[in-house]
């Protein structure tokens, strides 16, 4: 087991908590906004399935609060969590927001579907895994699992990439040419480098 704080570990608690509320919330304002149809992408849930195995990787085993929770380390790792969390919920909220009728857990299309390229979107194409890797980050941080990220980073890679590449596909077919000059301009998951 690794040393943790009880400061971050309360953090991350409820930061999860925000993070799964939120998430309800998109899907149920999703559906009770969406019509029918559509196209899917049955592939996204291998993705899906891969990043979740990245996020159990990252939380296994135990966490042992005996860090001092007024102490340094656990205030900082408080701290870290909180700054990782809060920008993950707000990446999250910002691109659900922005997406409107066009979320959806599992990658698809719909007849209506548009090309968003504003809020988050302006700046990178894929922000909610972002967001994601965010929380992954925090979730070892809190725990004390920092060293677990060494494995759990490239699987989550893995998985991510597998839910891109379905969702650009999708995209493509749907927007052909003017996806093309807006994934030219914008980056995948960091403003202007990746």
């Amino acid at each position: 087991m690794t040393a943790a704080g009880l400061p971050a570990l309360a953090v991350l608690s409820l930061g999860l908590l925000a993070f799964a509320i939120a998430l309800v919330a998109a899907r149920w304002r999703r559906a009770r906004e969406a019509g029918g149809g559509g196209r899917r992408d049955p592939a996204s849930l291998i993705g899906i399935a891969v990043q979740g195995a990245a996020f159990v990787l990252v939380a296994s085993g135990g966490a042992r609060a005996t860090l001092d929770p007024l102490g340094g380390p656990a205030l900082a790792a408080a701290a870290i969590t909180a700054v990782l969390m809060v920008g993950a919920l707000a990446l999250f909220l910002w691109s659900t927001a922005t997406m409107g009728r066009n979320w959806s857990l599992v990658a698809r299309t719909r007849a209506d579907h548009v090309l968003v390229t504003a809020g988050p979107f302006a700046h990178l194409r894929h922000p909610i895994y972002t967001a994601l890797a965010l929380v992954v980050i925090a979730i070892a941080v809190a725990t004390g699992h920092v060293a677990r990220l060494l494995p759990a980073l490239p699987v989550y890679a893995s998985g991510t990439w597998l839910r891109v590449r379905s969702e650009e596909r999708l995209l493509h077919a749907l927007f052909g040419t003017d996806y093309e000059r807006y994934a030219a301009r914008v980056k995948r998951f960091v403003p202007g480098l990746f």
